[in-house]
C-alpha cells in the first residue's frame, strides 16, 4: 500500500477539468501534517474555488472530496475556509475576505456567547464558544452568537483581537490530531453582523454547506477504497490472487461509491438549477435534501470503513501510517453526522409531506 494518491475524485460525469486539480493535490500531499502550510494552501484555493449555487457546485464538491482523499485533515482545514467565504458572499457582507477563516456555530452545555450593541452602536461579543477548530491558528471566523432579542445571528470576527483567548484542549483522539477543537473565550470582541437575525440558519447556503461537508466524507471513503484496491492489486502482483470474498467486497465498495457519487452529482445539478433554493433548517426541501445527502454519505462511509478494515485486517492498521491515520481521521470526522437524530429530524419533515416519493 503506497502513500496517499494525489488523484482527483470525480463526482460529475460532465467535469472535464479534474486534471487541473493534480498540482494542488500534490501540494496538499507534501504539506500533510503541517497545518500552517495547509492553511496557506487553503487561502490560495479560496481565491478561485467555486461557491455553491453559482453553477459549479459539483466542481466545488470534487475539490473538497479530492483534497480529503489525499488527507482527511487537509479536507477538514479547507472546507470551513471555503464555507466561510461562501457565507460572506451570500450575505453581501462588507467584511474583508482576507486571511484564513473558520465557521463556529456549535453550542455547548453551560456555555453561551452573547452579542450586544456597544456605545457606538457596534456589536461586541462576550462569553464562550465550544468546538472551535484551529482557532489559535486562524485569522478570522464566522461565529454565531445569541442576540438581545433572544435570537441567533452570525458575526464576522477577528481571532487576533486581544479579547479572544483560545483554549488548548487535551486532545486524546488518534483522529485529526492536527486539528484539536477547543473552547474560545470572547471578552468585548468587536463583531460585524453577517446577515440579519436568524439568517445564517434560514439561508439555502446552510443546507448547501452541510452537503459540502458530506462531499469531504465521500472523498475519505474513496481514499479507503483506493487503499483496498491497491492492496488487492499488490497481492496479484506477488502471485496472491484475491479470493471470492475479497472480490465481492471490492465490488460492494464500487457499487456504494458509484451510487453515492451519482447522488451527489444529481444534487449539485439541482442546486445550480435553483431547485434547492428554499430556506435552510426550517423544514424546507433544501434542508430535507441536506439530511438525505449527509445520512446517505455517512452510511456509505461507515460501510466502506467496515468492509475495507475487515478485509485488510490488523496489518495496515499496525504498520501503515498513512492508512492508519486516514482510518482514525475519517472515523472521527464522520461523527459530525448525528446519525439517528438526523434521521428523526428527516422523518418529521417527511411526515409533514416534504418527500419526493
Amino acid at each position: 500500500m503506497s502513500d496517499p494518491e494525489a488523484h482527483p475524485v470525480r463526482i460529475s460525469s460532465e467535469s472535464v477539468q479534474l486534471q487541473a486539480l493534480e498540482p494542488v493535490l500534490e501540494e496538499i500531499r507534501s504539506a500533510v501534517g503541517n497545518i500552517p502550510e495547509l492553511l496557506a494552501i487553503a487561502g490560495e484555493i479560496g481565491h478561485t474555488a467555486p461557491k455553491p449555487g453559482e453553477g459549479n457546485t459539483a466542481k466545488l464538491w470534487e475539490l473538497l472530496a479530492s483534497v480529503t482523499a489525499v488527507d482527511v485533515a487537509a479536507g477538514r482545514v479547507l472546507e470551513p475556509h471555503l464555507d466561510a467565504l461562501a457565507i460572506l458572499a451570500q450575505s453581501g457582507s462588507e467584511a474583508i475576505e482576507t486571511g484564513t477563516w473558520g465557521v463556529f456555530a456549535a453550542e455547548g452545555p453551560g456555555m453561551k456567547l452573547e452579542a450586544k450593541t456597544g456605545p457606538a452602536g457596534n456589536y461586541v461579543l462576550n462569553g464562550a464558544k465550544p468546538w472551535c477548530s484551529l482557532a489559535a491558528q486562524l485569522d478570522n471566523a464566522i461565529i454565531t452568537a445569541h442576540t438581545e432579542g433572544n435570537g441567533r445571528t452570525a458575526f464576522a470576527v477577528s481571532l487576533k483581537d486581544p479579547g479572544v483567548s483560545c483554549e488548548t484542549p487535551k486532545w486524546t483522539s488518534r483522529g485529526l490530531q492536527e486539528i484539536p477543537s477547543g473552547t474560545v473565550q470572547f471578552e468585548h470582541v468587536k463583531a460585524a453582523p453577517v446577515g440579519d437575525e436568524g439568517w445564517y440558519f434560514k439561508r439555502p447556503g446552510f443546507a448547501w454547506g452541510g452537503m459540502g461537508v458530506a462531499s469531504c466524507w465521500f472523498g475519505g471513503a474513496v481514499a479507503m477504497a483506493r487503499d483496498f484496491r491497491a492492496a488487492l492489486a499488490a497481492g496479484v502482483g506477488n502471485g496472491r490472487n484475491p479470493d471470492q470474498i475479497a472480490l465481492a467486497s471490492l465490488g460492494e465498495v464500487d457499487r456504494i461509491l458509484t451510487s453515492v457519487g451519482g447522488y451527489l452529482a444529481e444534487t449539485a445539478e439541482r442546486i445550480d438549477a435553483g431547485g434547492l433554493a428554499d430556506s435552510g433548517a426550517d423544514g424546507s426541501s433544501a434542508w430535507s435534501e441536506a439530511l438525505r445527502v449527509r445520512g446517505t454519505v455517512a452510511a456509505a462511509v461507515e460501510r466502506v470503513l467496515t468492509v475495507v478494515s475487515q478485509n485488510l485486517g490488523p496489518g495496515p492498521l499496525a504498520f501503515n501510517e498513512a492508512y492508519g491515520k486516514r482510518m482514525a481521521d475519517l472515523s472521527l470526522y464522520i461523527r459530525q453526522h448525528h446519525a439517528l437524530r438526523d434521521d428523526a429530524q428527516l422523518g418529521a419533515l417527511t411526515l409533514d409531506g416534504d418527500a419526493g416519493w
